[in-house]
């Protein structure tokens, strides 16, 4: 019968079909599996390895989805064996080279040590490890996991776990995982290494005087640098797991009897809703889940590199937000004037740091409304008041106003943008090239004005001297617009434009909270500590912004009790 089929196949030369016959009729040989090995190799249906068949299928979207696809249920397994094979097809035992699996024998039990190998603390896991070969099977008690618990591990941070998920995403968190053969929980040592960097000074908010240490991407010595300037035992870091696959950790920075726990508990509700697969950019992902989905460009959150400027946020009242893997922190909610606002300023005696927040202001408030003013008096020579004849322009181009203003204004975002990517050495050559190459060829040759490149100049200084970058970056965007909505409509269009753009700001909620606070609703006093930096001592309450339990920080005089 298989001689006939082979004789009788369409598609073989009567050659193959007498070697096929041969082959069927010599002892020992069987056809029927170089027949299925030729119907696999040409795709015609061979079955597959079941277990194959089952990871193709699988589209878990956590850790507990593809424990209970592979094991059935997120509980220990009974033996190792099952452990492992488990931890095969979950965690990627035996194709990842740096998941470690180490089986022992310790006081007489088997044991099975799961840890990553590039967040293991060596010195750690050896003098575990050397104290537990010792243990011989007398040692033991009849509970197993509670001997080793409580008596024969060495170390602080141990806790138990009864679920498989919870023990694996603590492995890959860095933790160390002991499984003890016939236990239903494993023992979780925290015995995790981070790659890390030395706190170094942050290069935007940098000061001429104060801290130079800054935040760096870990988060334990994030918060230990806060906790070395807030020594209050009100101090709360509350952490939270975000991402069904990242599980990035988020800390949520409190004083517990100043902070208005109303906020704090709608940061982590919305937390705690938020269903989505990792944030592997941190902070700024965190951001938009947490805030909403918007095109707003201003920024409605504050980021810090500086563990003061965060503990000074802290005693106003404020919550704050730390995200692992990320340098700066966020702080919610914040104001417009907030975000103008710089430590500078507060190292410096209070009439020098009231007169560098006037120039401050002054150059923001330049970096958005200089240029469409200018454009608007060029356009309209009449609105000019003779005694700003000398602005000019003194002569044409070879371009329109306002399409030099858009060359220039992309031009200068280009540079940015060249700047960051530019490597050090390089950096004084881009900024001849920049200076010479471009700036003055090019008013030389005709295409742009003096004053436009000089105004547009002093904008940009503006946009520099703005502490926030977030807000920098939204400034420019309003600026382009304006400069639009001016070079279209003239007077009208800087009027509406301008309107806009303020109601834009007086609609906008930081979390519940007025973001041109305290000029919209207008508070006389706060916004005195707006305009001026006030000394230490005068300070004697906290912002009403901030909806605090308690108002004061220090204790009301003889006075004011006696009238309280």
């Amino acid at each position: 019968m298989e001689a006939s089929r082979e004789l009788e196949a369409p598609d073989e030369s009567s050659e193959g079909g007498l070697s096929g016959f041969i082959k069927s009729i010599l002892p020992g040989e069987d056809t029927s599996d170089e027949s299925s090995s030729e119907q696999a190799q040409a795709g015609s249906g061979q079955p597959k390895d079941p277990k194959q068949e089952k990871r193709d299928k699988e589209l878990s979207n956590s850790v507990k989805e593809s424990i209970i696809y592979w094991h059935g249920e997120d509980k220990i397994p009974e033996t190792l064996d099952q452990t492992k094979e488990v931890l095969t097809e979950v965690m990627g035992l035996g194709a990842s080279f740096d998941v470690v699996f180490r089986e022992m024998f310790l006081g007489g039990r088997k044991t099975g040590l799961l840890l990553i190998s590039g967040f293991a603390k060596d010195v750690v896991l050896d003098e575990i490890l050397k104290r537990l070969t010792y243990l011989t099977p007398n040692d033991m008690s009849s509970d197993a996991l509670a001997a080793f618990m409580h008596e024969y591990i060495p170390h602080i941070q141990v806790e138990k776990a009864e679920e498989l998920s919870v023990a694996i995403n603590q492995a890959l968190a860095g933790m160390s995982v002991l499984f003890i053969e016939g236990e239903s929980r494993v023992i979780i040592m925290d015995t995790r290494l981070y790659p890390v960097r030395g706190p170094e000074e942050p290069s935007i908010e940098r000061v001429v005087r104060g801290a130079r240490d800054g935040f760096t991407e870990t988060l334990l010595s994030n918060i230990a640098l806060v906790r070395r300037r807030l020594r209050d035992p009100g101090l709360k870091f509350e952490l939270h797991k975000v991402g069904r696959r990242t599980q990035t950790d988020v800390s949520i920075a409190y004083i517990d009897d100043i902070v208005d726990k109303t906020q704090v508990k709608a940061v982590v509700d919305k937390m705690k809703s938020i269903n989505i697969e990792g944030i592997p950019l941190a902070d700024k992902q965190l951001e938009e889940a947490i805030i909403g989905e918007n095109w707003n460009p201003y920024p409605m959150v504050r980021y810090s590199e500086r563990p003061d400027v965060v503990a000074s946020h802290l005693l106003e009242g404020r919550v704050v937000l730390f995200v692992d893997t990320s340098p700066s922190v966020m702080v919610i909610p914040t104001t417009f004037f907030d975000l103008c606002q710089h430590a500078e300023e507060n190292r410096q005696t209070p009439l020098m740091g009231s007169y560098l927040r006037w120039v401050r202001l002054a150059g923001i408030f330049a970096s958005i409304f200089l240029l469409p003013l200018w454009m608007l008096l060029v356009i309209h020579p009449e609105l000019k008041p003779p005694m700003l004849e000398f602005i000019g322009p003194q002569k044409n181009a070879k371009l329109p106003l306002l399409a030099q203003f858009l060359i220039i204004e992309f031009g200068v975002d280009l540079l940015r943008m060249a700047a960051v990517h530019t490597p050090t050495p390089l950096g004084s050559a881009m900024g001849l090239i920049a200076a010479i190459l471009i700036g003055d060829i090019a008013v030389k040759t005709g295409l742009f004005v003096n004053e436009v490149v000089l105004y547009m100049a002093v904008a940009a200084i503006g946009m520099f001297a703005t502490p926030s970058y977030e807000l920098g970056l939204a400034n420019r965007i309003v600026r382009l617009l304006l400069l639009l909505a001016t070079g279209f409509f003239g007077v009208a269009g800087l009027v509406i434009a301008s309107t806009l753009f303020i109601i834009l700001l007086t609609v906008n909620r930081s979390y519940n909270s007025s973001y041109l606070w305290p000029f919209i609703p207008f508070n006389a006093k706060a916004m005195g500590a707006i305009l001026f930096r006030v000394p230490v001592l005068s300070a004697k309450t906290r912002p009403s912004f901030d909806k605090t339990r308690d108002n004061t920080r220090m204790p009301l005089s003889d006075g004011n009790k006696d009238k309280s």
